[in-house]
């Protein structure tokens, strides 16, 4: 299905992009800045932020400087998004419509075809095999595997040499050694940690 961690990422207000300067977002991004920067200079917070216009979404700055959405909800973002994407010529410019296929899932490339033209994929009909002269991967990391981002994708892609960098957590759980003092546990069980640094000694 279409959306679904974008849909559950509104469920906390859906965080668009952030209002700070140019050079601090860039950043965010550690030792992959260059990388990243080049991307942001073709589309970077300003941009996106014209794209939800675009499509009908008003978005405001909160008072961390991250920007939402004015209704904070990701289903009519995501309602206009893919009647862009389906009918592009209704709106200002023109192009061919995208047409999704639900429920497919891709199994890797068909083994028979020496230059690995041919993707493979489950369908509700049964097995089938696509052809295309170009494909772009769009497969998510390891972060929700009920979501689909499982990484179920990587050893497809390191079987033909495609160099992966390891899928590392963003974020995790950890026990406390002897719990929570009973004042904490009270007053912060279940809250997220938010611009905190923990280090480990052993």
């Amino acid at each position: 299905s279409i959306g679904r961690k974008f849909l559950l990422a509104g469920k906390g207000g859906l965080n668009l992009t952030h209002s700070e300067a140019a050079d601090a977002f860039a950043g965010r991004y550690g030792a992959r800045r260059a990388v990243i920067e080049a991307m942001l200079k073709d589309f970077g917070p300003q941009d996106a932020c014209a794209w939800a216009h675009g499509l009908g979404v008003e978005t405001f700055v909160g008072s961390s400087g991250r920007v939402f959405p004015k209704d904070m909800k990701a289903a009519p973002l995501l309602r206009a998004w893919l009647a862009r994407l389906r009918h592009p010529a209704n709106a200002a410019g023109k192009g061919v419509g995208v047409q999704f296929h639900m429920r497919h899932r891709w199994t890797g490339w068909a083994q028979d075809q020496p230059k690995h033209q041919t993707l493979c994929f489950d369908t509700p009909q049964g097995p089938a095999k696509v052809q295309a002269r170009a494909v772009v991967l769009a497969l998510g990391g390891g972060s929700w595997a009920r979501l689909g981002s499982n990484g179920a994708w990587v050893p497809l892609l390191a079987e033909r040499g495609v160099a992966v960098a390891p899928l590392l957590p963003a974020n995790c759980g950890f026990d406390v050694k002897g719990g929570w003092s009973e004042f904490f546990a009270s007053r912060f069980a279940g809250k997220p940690f938010k611009a905190v640094a923990i280090g480990l000694t052993t």
